[in-house]
């Protein structure tokens, strides 16, 4: 099955949906609206789940070449306790993979890498999608034309102007983030994106640092200071706070310096390691209200255009890996792309909502906790929790083998 398909964003979920459907046997083109890609300065995650759909996707190796395998951290408390410590190795057992930690940028670049050139346009906006006669699509577009496939080039690589055009397609995939333009298009009364609460502050260290532990998360009241440990030694950090939506700061590294004044090595070293301007700041912004399907027609929505969710699990790359393997399996086995979709849809719906509602959850109990009374008390629960359970936690919803492609 495939003829010509459209892929909307060029992040984590867009790119890797491409290489499933040039598998599955699709022409793609993907759209992509940034001339950079955002979050260049952040770090990432990968549970098992989304290694094995990167497995599925035929690049899981080159992800592991360009990662750090995360054995050793857990979570603490500000003064440096252990509320949980994290045993990678019985995750590996039990999944065959550990948790990984990567630059975003970096694993951008293996996706790309996997995906030949003339089939991205970088500074292309999708600005609608129509029906154009049974089984195809007519995609509005205006941007610049393709320029090149590695992310170190795209700064300095002139594209030229095009006026808006449309492309033809059998197939649109919306993987264009939580303020999805085809969503609202779409699906006009769904309410759209909600601020979860939480704001976050993060950046990768200039140089590496010197770390005991491969992940760390430490919880305060309102607040998580996190990092994840990468292959060259340096590390993202990452500051998330109950703040309400908007609040910036004229100094963001001053002032995550003032909010965790005090709390325990190495974060003072992880914020001496960083320049003030590589520190990104995003508000965390959800879809607390489920969508009642993901597909339209031949349109499909994939990460978070479909299910964005708070980071309290770490899944929503993961999640969007899961989508992009799924999809591609569906189109690979299904006799028509309907019957993908449908079944894409069913696969994926009642998943990546109850991870959302789990992350969601994970946030309430763990850095949106503010009420000191409350604090104790989950400090105290979690010393007590014996260390099967929380391993049982994690498998929850990292225990996800793709659909067969035969």
């Amino acid at each position: 099955m495939g003829d010509g398909a459209v892929v909307v964003g060029g992040g984590i979920g867009g790119l890797a949906a491409a290489i499933g459907l040039r598998q599955a046997g699709w022409e793609v083109t993907v759209l992509e609206r940034a001339r950079e890609l955002a979050d260049v300065g952040a770090g990432i995650s990968l549970h098992a789940n989304g290694m094995r759909a990167l497995d599925a996707l035929g690049v899981g190796d080159a992800v592991r070449a360009a990662a750090r395998p995360q054995y050793t951290g857990g979570t603490r408390t500000p003064d440096g306790g252990w509320l949980a410590r994290m045993d990678g190795a019985a995750l590996e057992q039990a999944l065959g993979t550990p948790i990984v930690g990567i630059p975003r940028a970096e694993l951008h670049r293996v996706l790309r890498a996997a995906l030949p050139p003339e089939c991205l346009r970088i500074g292309t906006e999708a600005a609608s999608v129509e029906q154009d006669g049974p089984g195809r699509l007519r995609v509005t577009v205006a941007g610049t034309t393709p320029v090149t496939s590695d992310i170190s080039d795209l700064s300095n690589t002139p594209n030229t102007p095009d006026p808006t055009h449309t492309l033809d397609a059998h197939l649109v995939v919306a993987a264009d983030g939580v303020n999805s333009r085809l969503r609202a298009q779409l699906f006009p009364h769904h309410p759209g994106p909600a601020y979860s609460g939480s704001t976050v502050l993060r950046a990768i260290t200039e140089h590496p640092v010197a770390l005991r532990t491969d992940f760390e998360l430490t919880w305060g009241p309102g607040a998580e200071f996190g990092h994840i440990a990468f292959r060259d030694g340096r590390a993202e950090w990452h500051a998330v706070l109950n703040a309400p939506p908007g609040l910036r700061h004229a100094d963001p590294l001053a002032a995550v310096r003032r909010r965790f004044a005090g709390w325990h090595a190495p974060i003072p070293a992880l914020l001496d390691a960083t320049r003030p301007e590589d520190v990104l700041h995003h508000d965390i912004h959800e879809l607390t209200t489920p969508l009642p399907a993901y597909t339209a027609g031949r349109v499909v929505l994939l990460g978070d255009a479909a299910h964005a969710m708070t980071p309290h699990l770490g899944q929503g790359a993961c999640q969007a890996l899961e989508d992009a393997a799924t999809l591609a399996a569906a189109l690979a086995t299904a006799p028509t792309v309907e019957s993908a979709l449908a079944r894409y849809d069913a696969q994926r719906r009642p998943r990546s909502q109850s991870v959302a509602r789990a992350a969601r959850q994970a946030g309430r109990m763990g850095q949106r906790l503010s009420n000191p009374l409350a604090v104790a008390a989950r400090n105290t629960a979690l010393r007590l929790t014996p260390s099967g359970v929380t391993l049982r936690t994690i498998l929850r919803h990292a225990d996800w083998t793709p659909p067969a492609r035969s």
